[in-house]
């Protein structure tokens, strides 16, 4: 893949990274100049459509009273905290990737929001590697999950400084998987004892989440439902030396989107890690690891600002 130097905040772990990149010398003096975006995220709370769960989540906003375009972020199964910091469940001990992402969308105009769905139900410190079989159902990300990416689109939808149809997703591992449900036609949006209630309209992205990335999702339940297609323009990539997660099966679906004429670009990273845009020293130091953060970084802003930044129904009020 191409290489493209970009950074998302200037605190030292991502400096670290620009420097090691050709043009990490203009980020780093890029960034220089966008220094409040590394301030600890505001921490909100808001009700999950399952109907009983209070969902926390960290606000990243960028500059100005707005409106702004917006992002819902979905962490993976290890959950939306550090494990540096043991039993800290809170805006300061956020992940290293998700701190970055929020602030790289931050500082291009978007108000972030990381929506932590394991705390709140008493799974803070996220599940292992290996463990999907095993974990409880009330955080399966094909029932559950969607309900929370969801919940967290109303909340955004109420603020007064978010442009209301201009509403992105974004999901990692677990949060992709999330991601992948939430936009099927015939996605959970209401919790079960309520759907026989409710009359919803059909998902539209108008209406709806307008764009959506997915990063290294699993895709078998998608791909094994024979007319799966998301309703919003969706980028997903992938790695190829996932261990994981099967990057065959996804392009398995993503072949039959095609088929489709679904709104999908697929990228697929050759020797790429699961986790592969985690800034940290370990995994940039593997080099497909590194090329593929920079390009996901490059095409994640070309594809969002492609599908949220163009003029919305509420500009033209």
């Amino acid at each position: 893949m191409k290489n493209y130097s970009d950074c998302a905040t200037v605190t030292t772990w991502i400096l670290a990274f620009a420097r090691m990149t050709r043009l990490g010398f203009l980020t780093c003096m890029f960034f220089g100049a966008v220094n409040a975006f590394a301030a600890t995220p505001e921490t909100v709370k808001f009700p999950s459509r399952d109907g009983k769960t209070e969902l926390v989540g960290y606000l990243f906003k960028p500059q100005g009273p707005g409106p702004h375009a917006a992002v819902v972020m979905l962490h993976g199964r290890a959950g939306s905290y550090s494990s540096l910091r043991p039993g800290v469940v809170s805006a300061s001990n956020l992940t290293a990737r998700h701190r970055m992402w929020g602030e790289f969308w931050a500082a291009r105009g978007y108000l972030a929001l990381h929506v932590d769905s394991f705390g709140p139900r008493g799974y803070a410190q996220g599940f292992a590697k290996g463990s999907y079989r095993n974990r409880p159902a009330e955080v399966g990300e094909q029932t559950v999950r969607p309900l929370d990416a969801y919940g967290a689109l109303d909340y955004l939808r109420s603020r007064g400084d978010v442009i209301v149809d201009r509403i992105g997703a974004q999901g990692w591992s677990n949060g992709g998987m999330t991601l992948l449900a939430a936009l099927g036609q015939n996605a959970p949006r209401v919790a079960p004892d309520k759907a026989p209630l409710v009359r919803l309209a059909v998902p539209r992205p108008e209406n709806d989440f307008r764009a959506a990335i997915a990063q290294y999702p699993g895709c078998a339940v998608q791909r094994d439902q024979g007319d799966y297609q998301p309703y919003a323009p969706m980028l997903m990539l992938v790695a190829s030396d996932d261990d994981e997660v099967s990057p065959r099966i996804c392009a398995s679906l993503a072949e039959q989107l095609k088929q489709r004429n679904a709104d999908l670009d697929f990228v697929i990273y050759e020797g790429a890690h699961h986790s592969y845009d985690d800034p940290g020293k370990t995994k940039q130091s593997h080099a497909p690891n590194k090329a593929a953060m920079e390009d996901s970084l490059r095409r994640a802003e070309a594809f969002f600002h492609k599908h949220l930044r163009a003029e919305s129904s509420s500009d033209k009020k």
